[in-house]
Order: C-alpha cells, then structure tokens, then sequence
C-alpha cells in the first residue's frame, strides 16, 4: 500500500503511442524507474502510417510553443525533423496568408517559427526518441479497459491482450493520453467519480485533404493559406498548403454545411477556386496530385473539464486529446499536448505530496485553456455552429480581435501581439495590455495589400504554364 505522506511514482503506464502518449512517457521517464507505453496496435518502424489516426491525413504543424516544449522534453528533436525533411517556416516572413480582414504582410524580421512536416513523420521522430530510452518499454497489440483502484487512489490499468485474455498492470501512476477515443469518463464512473464537465462545440466544417508534388523544390517555400471569414453569407470556407517532407504539398480544403468539398478528385481544385481567394487553386494548377481526396467531418471542439472535479483520484493524469480535441484548422492539438507534457514533468520534479496527481491536471489545463479560447472563441461566430451561441461579450471581443487582425496587416506590433498568442506562447489577455489597445486603436500603420504577397519567384510560377495532364493518384 502506498504511503500517504511521501509517495513518489516508481512505475508509469501510459495508455496510447500516440505523439501524446510519446510525449507523456518523455516526461515522466527521468522521474521513475520504468515506463510502460500500452498501444491498441502495431506501431510502424519509420515516417509510415499509423492505424487509428485519421486526422493524419490533413495538414498539421508544430506551433512555435509545441515545437519548444517538446525540445524541452526531447533535446535536439526539433533538429532531427528538419533533418529528416521538414519545414521550419518563419513568421510571417514565409507566410502568405488571406485573413478576414486582408493579406497579412510577410515582415523581413520573423516573429515566431511552424514546424510543417507530414504527422506520419512527426510521429516517428519523436517514437524513435522515447523508444530508444531503455527505461520506456512499447506495450503493443493491448487494448486498455478499465483502471484498478477506487475514488482515492489509481494503482493500474486493466488491458485485453492479443489473444483475449484480460489483465492487471500495476502503476503508481496512469496517464491516459488515448485520444479522442478516451473511454476515462466512462473508467471514472466506474470508480464512483461523477459529475464530469463536458463541452462540444462543433462549426461543422469537413475537411478535405491531398497530397501533391511540389512544381519547385519545396525549401523555402512558404505556407499559403486562405481563412474563412464567418461574416459573410453562404457556407464558410478555407484551405491551406504546407510544404513538407519529400518536395510536397501537404493540401487541406474545408467548408461548412452547405458548402462542404467532397471525395470526388474533379472537385478539389475548383472547391480551392471558389474560396475568398483563388491562390490556393492557382499553386495547384501547376503541381501534380499524388493521392486520392481524405474527407472527415470530425472537426468538434470537445473538452472535459477533468480539473474541476470535486475530487480526482491519486495516481492518474490525462492529457491530449482525452482531454480535449479542437477544430483542426487552428493546428494546435500536437503542440497542446507537448505543453501538457511539459507541465506533467514540472509537476513531477516537485517534492512528491499527496495531490500530485491533482496539482498535474490543473497544470495540464492550463495551455489548453488558451486553445480552447481560440478555437472556440472564432468557431462559435459561424452560424452553422452547434453547442454555443456568441454572447454580447463574446461578440464584442470579436469585434475586437477583428479590428487588431486588420491592424496586423500593416502594422508589425500587432502582428507580433497576434502570433504570441497563436503560436501558444502567450495568453489571449495578452492582447489587451495597454500598448496593444492603442495599437489596434490606432489601426494599421500600411495601406492595406491588394495581391497576395509572393517573391518574384513565387509569382513567376503562378505566372506560368499549368500542368498538361491531370497527375496520378
């Protein structure tokens, strides 16, 4: 039986080889003797794909604060991505973006930094980090069913095995990083804690997403993105490229009720056309498709509310997508999870005290407050959105943060205050400190830009011969 007054975990399960789950194992496995990562599947050697992770097949990145704190928990990880092919784009300067309110501009001095690589290989990186630590052992083929202990206190984990048998792990500490797929609310009533909060808070906006080959060599090559603007009539649309891995395109389309793209591969290109602007359409015009259209419509804003029950038991944390999932457009669910993880391994290089567990899930919610501010905060003022109406304070924000984006357009302060925020280094009350009142007051300092702002290079491929044949799948 654990000591109440001096306990210390010796022995963690985590439950999931997800990048969460990778990330959680990095950051408890300097503080105990043994960790043991339990995967539902098989978990591939190298940048291939990954049973159980749809969402891989539309762009991601790395926001600056994600990148950071899994450097943090993984010296030199960052480096060995950009090694093995991904992008590290600076911002703004390698950024052509299309906001609600105008063209962003692409400022000489970089701001922040994206990492923008395929999650096949973002995976793998970090994998072969974690794995290669002989304290971390890979668990896989187990499904994990229920958790052993009562309201006070986790001592393990229940998992069915490859042949159907069902066993006990034993664990001073479990940390559930499942995914959105997490059955902890389920486990936990199971063990008598009740009463968990839950939002859900859905724009219903579908994803459509493909692979292309890059017309030029993709190093330097700049993020392209058109945002959907959620005052104008009709259905919302947006799209993105991001240059990754292997000279390619990594291409996602979205649109909302009414207007959502489809599988068809004649559709996507003219879907890109019809956006507020057709730059996305003009690239791909000159680029060759390498796969067939991915569609989902899990783009849900959900999180449950773990920090705020009454009572949690000892030896159990969650973190991830257990504990919230946002709309993938935001790209944030990667690096919410490496911030998670971080605040996991400053928990547990404290003196160890009863509330351990409890002190590392209030921690944890802490960077997902922010996400959860920015999704939610824009997703709520579409009006096919289900689960949460704008409020007049809500309305009035928003009006607010409008007026410092179109700001950000030409004035350099206010693009900085937005991407400190963006790229989950700041919080959203950064952006009414009193300088930054004054800033969007004053407004932009730069006439806004009337034409995407490409390198002549850049404008020299839109400006010549489009691809003759339609490409492969």
């Amino acid at each position: 039986m654990r000591e109440a007054t001096s306990w210390a975990p010796r022995h963690v399960v985590v439950v999931g080889g997800s990048i969460a789950g990778m990330l959680a194992a990095a950051a408890v496995k300097d503080h105990v003797a043994s960790v043991e990562v339990v995967e539902a599947h098989e978990l591939p050697e190298g940048p291939l794909p990954r049973t159980g992770v749809p969402q891989a097949a539309h762009i991601h990145w790395l926001q600056a604060g994600g990148a950071e704190a899994i450097d943090a928990l993984l010296p030199g990880t960052v480096d060995r991505l950009t090694s093995a092919g991904a992008h590290r784009v600076p911002v703004t300067t390698d950024m052509v973006i299309h906001s609600p309110e105008g063209w962003y501009r692409r400022w000489e001095h970089a701001t922040h930094f994206v990492i923008t690589a395929s999650r096949d290989l973002t995976d793998s990186v970090v994998r072969a980090r974690v794995l290669s630590d002989p304290r971390v052992r890979l668990r896989s083929r187990c499904r994990a069913v229920g958790l052993t202990g009562d309201a006070r206190t986790v001592t393990g984990l229940r998992v069915e095995q490859a042949d159907g048998t069902v066993r006990e792990l034993p664990a001073d500490l479990v940390v559930d990083a499942s995914g959105r797929s997490s059955r902890l609310p389920e486990w936990l009533a199971h063990l008598g804690v009740t009463g968990l909060a839950e939002d859900h808070i859905d724009s219903g906006l579908a994803y459509a997403s493909r692979l292309y080959r890059a017309p030029v060599p993709n190093r330097g090559w700049p993020v392209v993105g058109v945002q959907a603007d959620p005052r104008l009539p009709g259905p919302a649309g947006a799209g993105g490229i991001l240059p990754i891995e292997g000279d390619r395109w990594h291409v996602s389309l979205m649109g909302g009720p009414g207007g959502r793209p489809t599988r068809d591969p004649e559709d996507f290109e003219p879907f890109a056309r019809a956006l507020r602007h057709p730059v996305l359409a003009d690239l791909l015009r000159h680029a060759e498709p390498l796969t067939e259209v991915s569609v989902t419509h899990s783009t849900a804003n959900r999180r449950h509310y773990y920090e705020r029950l009454r009572s949690w038991p000892e030896g159990l944390v969650a973190l991830g997508d257990s504990v919230a999932t946002f709309n993938p457009v935001y790209a944030q669910g990667m690096s919410v999870a490496a911030l998670g993880a971080v605040a996991l391994r400053d928990a547990l290089a404290t003196r160890p005290s009863p509330g351990l567990a409890r002190r590392a899930q209030r921690a944890i919610a802490r960077p997902v407050d922010t996400a959860w501010t920015l999704a939610v905060g824009q997703d709520i003022h579409f009006p096919s959105t289900r689960g949460k109406h704008p409020t007049v304070a809500d309305r009035l924000l928003h009006r607010y943060v409008s007026r410092l984006s179109r700001t950000a357009t030409g004035s350099f302060h206010a693009a900085t205050a937005l991407t400190n925020v963006l790229s989950l280094q700041s919080h959203p009350t950064s952006l009414v400190t009193p300088r930054t009142l004054l800033t969007a007051l004053r407004g932009p300092t730069r006439p806004p830009l009337t034409h995407p702002p490409l390198t002549p290079t850049e404008q020299a491929l839109l400006d010549g011969p489009a691809r003759t044949g339609r490409g492969g799948s």
